[in-house]
């Protein structure tokens, strides 16, 4: 896959979801696996695509420009083999997104300059046009022609900036065959729900009476007190046989509310493998990590025009009180390739330094202000690991998609609250879990992902609601650098927690 950079800014490709086994350094992002590539310089990346199959998708990994560049992926059935559901009569990806009457880039570097949250978007998008709502997309919105009988599959991509999407067709069932390029149980439900950064394969059977149908799509706003964007986005089911005229508009779904959490859960507990999993029964590492926003008080040389979170703070975000500094002259991996001193350490923390009640009300504003640092945590190779992802009140509790780059891992629970080890374990599922890249950290709750270290090379995770830095709520980033020589006999993974900086 070649990238030829001819924009004005520095720019990486990452193919979100591919394995990248043992070419993690092909992964894409910046400053992780290597440093951007420059306007006028171009990349080839090699890699290799190994027992997937489904929707994943690319984007752009330096700054905001992933507001704008990006694309689906689409892995079909290897030549003789084929779909262990019935053979859709055609694919269709659908991609929402978000849109910024302003330059994406400004959006993000005002928001660094100020330490405030980022202006929200103006609107979202199906396949680039916000559709027929609005004026300027009338004549361009996505139409998706179906015949009477005939069945499609949708691949729905969440290539949003900031916001978990709600996506519903008008008097249509979907029946959910998969997810982040891994089948599933099938299922059927009214109405999806992705978190950005997530896709999902859906079938729709052309059943109803001839006519034009809205798909549309809302934001999920599970941060109380947030501003986000309360609008709608729409593309056309239209049936072939419909009449063509007459000027009446599209039959309109019932969406969820914009904080219906219920049907959120609802939606993300009703996935299973679709065969016996593959899921560490024993383990070799236990971590547990809390997920928080946070405001750092402004230094005294900053002027107040700097300051301008609230109370005159600036806002950030951590992963167990460690807010990320993201290299600026190495990538990681390169560090620590060559062994460069000084870019790293790998004393992150395994545990939350200060236990408390993480999704209460009133917690401590010492808790507020995380350390900030470039740090990492140490896995030895084939370590069969889980991880507890918290959510915490801190400035606001929110729903906080996280993905894995160059692994799949298994959702073996969610739940709301404190996570307790000794009830909440009794909840795993360790027969089918859902082997997904992406998982929703529930508002106020947990989520238990569990995988194996095997794969040398590369791999980060990242928040993928880029809306809260160390410097500013650009981008909050949670990586897992998973590093190794290449071509030799693995001997560590190192694992970097990164919830900051701008992606």
């Amino acid at each position: 896959m070649a990238e030829a950079n001819r924009a004005h800014h520095h720019e990486f490709i990452v193919r979100h979801g591919v394995r990248q086994m043992r070419t993690g350094w092909a992964d894409g992002p910046e400053f992780v696996t290597q440093c951007p590539i420059r306007p006028g310089s171009s990349y080839t990346y090699r890699f290799t695509i190994q027992g997937q199959e489904g929707t994943l998708w690319w984007h752009a990994h330096s700054s905001w420009l992933r507001a704008t560049v990006y694309g689906s992926l689409l892995i079909l059935p290897p030549a003789g083999s084929s779909y262990p559901f019935p053979n859709p009569h055609r694919n269709v990806p659908l991609l929402l997104g978000e849109w910024w009457d302003g330059n994406p880039v400004d959006v993000l570097r005002e928001a660094t300059r100020t330490g405030a949250a980022p202006n929200i978007s103006d609107a979202y998008t199906i396949n680039g046009q916000p559709g027929d709502l609005y004026k300027c997309s009338s004549q361009d919105t996505t139409i998706v022609p179906i015949s009477v009988g005939e069945t499609i599959l949708l691949r729905v991509i969440n290539a949003a900036l900031n916001q978990p999407l709600f996506f519903t067709v008008a008097n249509h069932k979907f029946t959910v065959v998969g997810a982040d390029a891994s089948y599933l149980k099938p299922f059927t439900t009214n109405a999806i729900v992705l978190g950005p950064g997530q896709t999902t394969d859906v079938l729709i059977t052309g059943d109803q009476p001839p006519n034009h149908y809205y798909m549309a799509a809302r934001a999920y706003q599970s941060a109380q007190n947030a501003p986000f964007g309360n609008t709608t986005t729409t593309a056309i089911l239209q049936y072939k046989s419909a009449p063509c005229c007459g000027g009446a508009k599209p039959i309109m779904p019932l969406l969820p509310a914009y904080n219906d959490t219920n049907t959120a859960t609802r939606f993300s507990q009703s996935f299973r493998s679709l065969k016996r999993a593959e899921v560490p029964t024993e383990l070799d590492e236990n971590l547990f990590i809390t997920i928080g926003l946070g405001l750092n008080n402004c230094p005294k040389n900053f002027r107040s025009r700097r300051c301008q979170g609230p109370n005159g703070t600036r806002f950030t975000a951590s992963m167990n009180n460690v807010s990320f500094a993201l290299p600026s002259n190495y990538s990681l991996l390169q560090a620590h390739h060559h062994s460069i001193p000084g870019v790293f350490t790998t004393d992150f923390p395994a545990r939350p330094p200060v236990k408390f009640d993480y999704t209460g009300s009133n917690i401590s504003r010492s808790l507020y202000q995380p350390v900030r640092g470039t740090k990492l945590y140490k896995l030895k190779y084939g370590s069969r690991v889980q991880i507890v992802l918290q959510d915490t009140g801190i400035v606001t509790p929110e729903n906080h998609p996280i993905h894995l780059h160059g692994y799949d891992f298994y959702i073996v629970a969610e739940g709301f609250g404190n996570f307790n080890p000794k009830k909440d374990t009794a909840k795993f599922n360790l027969e089918d879990p859902p082997l997904r890249n992406t998982v929703g950290v529930p508002v106020n709750g947990w989520a238990v992902i569990r995988f194996v270290a095997d794969n040398p090379g590369q791999a980060s995770t990242n928040v993928h609601n880029p809306h809260s830095s160390s410097d500013s709520p650009a981008a909050p980033s949670s990586v897992i650098g998973v590093f190794d020589l290449p071509n030799t006999s693995p001997i560590t993974f190192i694992m970097l927690f990164r919830q900051s900086d701008p992606q």
